[in-house]
């Protein structure tokens, strides 16, 4: 396969990925739900809560900056973080506690009634993710899982669960950038009256 040939085919695959999420009507109503309860978070006083491992961990830092500083509107910040900005804190819990507990013990601590936790994975399956989700529900957070393929233990976990099933990782998180742009910016519009 050339490298234009390469190319061409994955931007096929990352079309069909976005197609399948045009065509997904539970998808859409769940996408709309979520988007209505970080407004009342926001709106009310709370903050959105971002974890995930890896590349899902930069993605989740990546959505928080969209939320403290800017998306598409000039407006004030608003109140978000990524459970794997701290890194001593992660190391700490992490050697104290075990990895699985990194993002769980943040959530314990910063975590309030009303807040979001939203947890990023392309499988489904990060068992830190999984505890965030279940401590946050415990804490009477709202529990958001962005996922791959359907029935994860993530979306077990979670209130909500939008699910990008995709070829690879790699779709699987395009489209998952996708939702979390287009949650942010209907978040915007509807916290600024737009």
């Amino acid at each position: 396969m050339s490298r234009a040939e390469l190319l061409r085919d994955r931007v096929r695959e990352a079309i069909d990925v976005c197609e399948s999420l045009l065509e997904d009507d539970a998808l859409a109503e769940t996408f709309d739900r979520v988007v209505a309860e970080i407004v009342a978070s926001i709106g009310g006083g709370g903050k959105v809560m971002l974890c995930g491992n890896g590349g899902s961990a930069a993605d989740a830092q990546h959505l928080a900056a969209e939320l403290v500083g800017r998306f598409c509107l000039e407006r004030g910040a608003y109140p978000a973080l990524a459970l794997s900005d701290n890194i001593a804190a992660v190391t700490a819990v992490g050697n104290d506690f075990g990895y699985v507990e990194v993002f769980a013990r943040a959530v314990r601590g910063l975590g309030r009634p009303g807040d979001v936790l939203i947890g990023l994975s392309t499988s489904g399956h990060s068992e830190n993710v999984v505890r965030a989700l279940a401590a946050a529900r415990e804490n009477g957070m709202v529990t958001v899982a962005l996922v791959g393929m359907a029935g994860s233990p993530m979306e077990a976990a979670s209130q909500y669960a939008l699910r990008v099933p995709g070829p690879s990782t790699a779709r699987i998180q395009e489209g998952q950038m996708l939702l979390g742009h287009a949650i942010i910016e209907l978040v915007e519009r509807e916290l600024c009256d737009v």
